[in-house]
Formats: structure tokens, sequence, C-alpha cells
């Protein structure tokens, strides 16, 4: 349809399977220092949110404790600012900055009561308060099976030290005064060695495993409420709804102002001319007549195909069977129809289907240079799916700035979704979800 065609890039290929590649991946190492510094930063971040929360609530009898409980929680909202980017730069986890705290009064007691009020200051302080034993625990086993791990892989290469410098064969596995016993002879090496390589393959996926539960947490806490998510959305797509409203208020204002209305006013010129004829030149008159009489009719098929872009007659009359079966009549390829619906959905959902298939075919048209096309409209559980297929040449392009960028957006904006399948050579498939709603 679209013309803009972007080649995905292959992944790379690896000739080491995972877990021999796991111990010197960046990832690996990027995650086992967000362990290790997660240890002193939890610290200080439990020790300051407990002091001063517990300070807060030991005076909250008096007025004192409600200001220094809310700079407890502005405090924890800072702490909790660090470890997203912390979790950004070390675990590449992208947690939005949840909404500053809005006050409905002015002044610093509006602020504060804003700050005891909200929901996600107090997820931050829980977070301080949570995460501190959590990391206590996961710093001791990450460091531990690293370093044991580490330590003995390379116990051939720093054996020597023993016997030079501590006067002793090798390390000590066991010694009660009279019976000792040191790791010292080549076999005893090699499997002190075999037993650290198990535990530098093992320890990546701990240290991995240690690191989803800190995502979960900075995810869970850290972030915007689910709440305050879908207001956020909502306001986007109530932009989105009244842009598109104004839009289509501005292409029904063009299309009077160039189509029907300049022709109903030519259409009036010609008749006051044929008017002022009709007694000197009848026959004069009677042509301009049948002329404005033509012009009547364009006139009236003009203010049709309007009124059909608008919301067709035949979509409320009939459904959306016969409605996209006309749209479909009107494309320059053949177009075969299938609709398998239980029930007609809401006018709003069956009005925004009609015109999704409407201009997806009109892109088959113009762009897609196909010989066929097909139309599927059903039902899944509590979701209305439309697929538009052609066999034209492809590279469908839904990016920012697109048609198709534009009818996804539309979609968005009633919990609908846009996906497009356009490799470089066809077939173009779109897909089109939209809520079930009777």
């Amino acid at each position: 349809m679209a013309t803009a065609y972007r080649a995905q890039p292959q992944p790379r290929a690896h000739r080491l399977p995972p877990a021999l590649r796991a111990p010197f991946e960046g990832r690996t190492w990027r995650e086992f220092a967000y362990l290790l510094l997660s240890l002193p930063l939890s610290v200080v971040f439990f020790s300051l949110a407990l002091a001063l929360t517990a300070a807060g609530a030991g005076l909250v009898v008096t007025f004192l404790g409600i200001p220094v409980l809310a700079g407890a929680l502005a405090m924890c909202r800072g702490f909790g600012a660090v470890e997203r980017a912390r979790a950004r730069a070390l675990l590449r986890l992208d947690v939005a900055d949840p909404a500053p705290v809005r006050a409905q009064r002015a002044g610093l007691m509006g602020w504060i009561g804003a700050l005891l009020k909200s929901g996600v200051s107090w997820r931050h302080l829980l977070y301080a308060l949570v995460h501190m034993p959590w990391a206590v625990f996961a710093f001791c086993v990450s460091l531990t099976f690293w370093a044991y791990g580490w330590s003995l892989l390379t116990y051939p290469l720093w054996q020597w030290v023993f016997p030079v410098y501590a006067g002793v064969d090798g390390l000590q596995l066991y010694g009660d005064g009279t019976h000792n016993f040191y790791l010292d002879s080549p076999f005893e090496l090699a499997v002190t060695s075999g037993i650290g390589l198990l535990f530098v393959l093992v320890t990546p996926w701990f240290i991995r495993g240690f690191a989803t539960v800190d995502r979960l947490l900075v995810a869970g806490l850290l972030g915007p409420s689910r709440l305050e998510g879908r207001v956020v959305e909502l306001e986007s797509d109530r932009g989105v709804v009244v842009d598109t409203a104004a839009a289509d208020l501005r292409r029904i204002e063009r299309d009077l102002h160039d189509g029907a209305q300049a022709r109903l006013v030519a259409l009036a010129m010609d008749l006051g001319l044929a008017k002022e004829k009709l007694s000197e030149d009848p026959q004069a008159a009677a042509r301009m007549v049948d002329e404005a009489h033509g012009e009547v009719k364009t006139a009236l098929q003009e203010l049709r195909d309007l009124a059909r872009g608008i919301h067709p007659a035949v979509l409320t009359d009939r459904g959306l069977d016969a409605a996209l079966s006309s749209v479909a009549s009107r494309c320059t390829v053949p177009v075969l129809v299938e609709v398998d619906l239980p029930a007609r959905p809401v006018p709003a959902i069956e009005g925004i289907a009609y015109f999704t298939v409407s201009e997806l075919l009109q892109n088959v048209s113009k762009h897609s240079g196909a010989r066929t096309a097909s139309v599927d409209v059903w039902r899944t559980e509590d979701r209305l799916l439309i697929q538009v297929r052609d066999d034209g040449r492809g590279g469908a392009d839904s990016s920012e700035g697109g048609g198709l960028a534009g009818l996804a957006e539309r979609l968005d904006a009633v919990d609908g979704l846009l996906v497009v399948d356009s490799p470089a050579g066809g077939p173009t498939v779109v897909t089109a979800e939209l809520p079930w709603r009777t």
C-alpha cells in the first residue's frame, strides 16, 4: 500500500551456547554491578527512610510529625529517581517517572497534603524499606558465588602462593592438629578448577534471577500507577479523537465549499440568467434550464457522496456486511468480502470498522498495484477483528507521519490495535482489532 519499506536487522549468530557465553556477557557484568551497588545504597535509603518515618510517626501527635513525614516521602521519591536511573543504566529497564505531586491548594500545606495523599509516594517509601533486606541477600549470594567460582577456577595459577609465603603445600581443606589435607596434587588442582568452572557457569543465572526480582520491584513500586497510566492514555486518546473530529469537520467544510456549495451558487446564477432570458429568448432559457438540471443532479450526487463519507445510510440500515460490500464494489481491484458476526456492534465501533476498511481499500486502489484483495471480519471473544489482504507489491509502512499511522491512532483511541505485515514483494496483510461492544 505505501511505498516505504524498512529491512529488519537480523540477529547476530553466536558460536558459543548461552551457558558458556553468560559469564563474559556485558549483561551479566552490568547486573552484577547493579547488585553490588544495591547494598550500600539500600542501606542508606533504608536508614534515612526508617529514621524519618519513625520520627514523623512518633511526632504525629504534635503538628511537627506531619511535615517530617511529608519530608520522608519526598526524600523517598528522590531515592526512586536514583533507582530508576540506575535501572536504566545497568538493567536496561526504562521505567517512566511518576507524575509530580500536584497540590490542590497553593502553599506549603497544600504540598504536604498532596504528598501524604499520594499513593506513589507511599510506594516509594515501601520500596526503600523492602529493598534493603533483599539487597543484602542478593549481594551476599551473588558475590559469594562469583568470588568462589573465579578463585577456584584460577586456583592452579595462584596455588604457588601457599608454599612460598605461607609455608604450606596449598589451600587447606581440612585440619585438626593431627591430620591436614591440602589441595596440592595435580588431580586435586584439576578437581578444584572444575568445581570453580561449575560455579562460574552457574553464577550468571543466579545474578540474572536476582536482577529480575529487582526489575519487578523497580517497575512495580517506583513507576507510575496503573490508574495514572490509564489516565494519561485516556487524555492522549481524547486529544486524538478531538484532532480527528476537527480534521473531519475541516474536510466536510472544504468539500461543501469547493463542491456542492460552489455548484449550487453557479446553479443559482444560471437560473437567474435563464429567468431574464425567458421572455426575450425562450429557447436559450430552456437550454440554460436544462444545463441547470444537469448541475442539480451533479450537486445531489456530490451531497450523497459527502453524506456517505460522514456516515453511510447503508451502514445504519443494513450493517457492516452490506456497507463493506458497497465499499468493495467501488475499489479498483476485485475484492472478496466475508463478514461473520453473530450480532451488530454498537454504532461507534461499527462506524470505525467501516471507515477502517474503506481507508485500507483506498490504499489498495492507489498504492498496492494488487490484482485481488479480500476483507474478512469476525468476532473472537470480546474483540472485533478485521483483516484486509492484497497481493500487491508490499512495503506498507505504519511509521509516524503516514496514513496508516493516523489510522492506528484512531483505533488506539478506542482501545483498538492495528498490525501491518507487508514484506517487500507482498503480500500485504493489515489486521485491525477493536473492542466488541453491543
